[in-house]
């Protein structure tokens, strides 16, 4: 169950921002694609890696073999590649995309460095939809949802979406009626506690198996998407994406404010209600299917803008993409402790990665002293 702490206000004047994005000069043109690129190229790199390393040791050269459709050397390495690791690897990538680009949103519109893909309650909201299908009947009597053609854990990435999709129609009616980014944050983060209540008593009532079952789930994974829950959750992924890049030159606009945007002609509950529903199809998909994952919707914005040293979202947003992909499959690969049958959590594995580097980050660009660095 992810909890959002209480975010700390960031400046909201101009100045402050202007006076950041100076601090950062821009990259010129010329470089902007050869970073994307290079990011471009890691990504791949660690897209074959994941491929290679598990409890089964696969030589790369055979990987790549198998990939173009060769024939391995045993034939058992194929079956490893295509029905497990192939699959993983494809969500880890979706899901890291999704997160990276979801948190950039949500700290750009309301202006907040620490802000977090799950501000809004949405992964609270699926953590409510899965606590009472796991803690109230059980994984083994989901009734409803297996009635509909959803059994095993494709019921619980269902339950996860009912409950994220609740919010998610909660968050946009409220931004269409709250003027504030203030006061919609604020309503966020009340809509989250009081769906972490519900989950904290129904874990209170619950059975020993069932805690145990919803905790597993909490611990977030990668491994549970089959190619056919594939289908729901690369376009989705996709979906959410391509409206982030659409929304690429409102969203830098909102960096000198509201008002400022405004007096642009920015129609900013129009930007407002679509940053939201892109953010939450994206966080809300990834919860659905992995579980809470931690940590990289704070830190990947803030490791783009240092390594770009730009505001400027039409890069940010691909850039967010891209390293964020990396990150959960490097953190994906570290949990599972390649050359062991030992599968680390990966929340806790995300958590020592992420932490160390957003303190980093805070403290080399001064966010602690009240400066949102965008």
């Amino acid at each position: 169950m992810h909890n959002t702490d209480e975010l700390p206000m960031a400046e909201t004047t101009p100045t402050s921002i202007e006076s950041t994005v100076t601090a950062f000069p821009w990259p010129r043109l010329g470089l902007r694609p050869l970073a994307l690129v290079t990011m471009f190229g890691v990504l791949v790199g660690a897209f074959v890696l994941s491929l290679s390393f598990g409890s089964v040791r696969i030589p790369l050269e055979q990987v790549l073999m198998i990939l173009l459709g060769g024939e391995a050397e045993r034939a058992t390495w194929k079956t490893i590649i295509f029905d497990f690791r192939l699959p993983k690897a494809l969500t880890a990538t979706l899901a890291g995309a999704a997160l990276g680009v979801s948190g950039l949103q949500m700290q750009t519109l309301f202006r907040n460095p620490m802000a977090d893909p799950f501000v809004l309650g949405v992964s609270s909201g699926a953590s409510l939809g899965v606590a009472l299908v796991v803690l109230s009947v059980g994984v083994a009597n989901t009734t409803l949802l297996t009635v509909a053609g959803l059994p095993g854990n494709m019921s619980l990435a269902a339950a996860a979406s009912i409950g994220a999709g609740a919010v998610l129609v909660l968050a946009l009616t409220l931004a269409q009626r709250v003027q504030s980014s203030v006061t919609l944050l604020i309503l966020g983060l009340m809509i989250g506690y009081l769906t972490s209540a519900v989950v904290s008593l129904l874990l209170y009532f619950s059975i020993a198996e069932r805690i145990q079952a919803y905790v597993a789930w909490s611990f977030g994974s990668f491994g549970g998407v089959t190619w056919t829950q594939m289908r729901v959750l690369a376009p989705a992924i996709s979906a959410g994406l391509l409206l982030a890049l659409v929304l690429a030159k409102a969203l830098n606009a909102l960096l000198l404010g509201e008002a400022y945007a405004r007096s642009m002609g920015l129609n900013i509950r129009r930007t407002r209600v679509g940053t939201i529903a892109s953010s939450a199809v994206l966080a809300g998909t990834v919860t659905a299917f992995c579980g809470p994952i931690a940590f990289l919707g704070i830190a990947i914005p803030h490791l783009c803008r240092a390594l770009l040293r730009s505001a400027d979202h039409r890069v940010l947003i691909p850039a967010c993409a891209l390293v964020g992909a990396t990150a959960a499959l490097l953190a994906d690969l570290a949990a599972q402790a390649p050359g062991t049958s030992v599968v680390l959590p990966l929340n806790a594995i995300m958590a020592l990665i992420g932490a160390p580097t957003v303190v980093w980050i805070i403290l080399r660009r001064g966010v602690s002293r009240g400066t949102f660095g965008v």
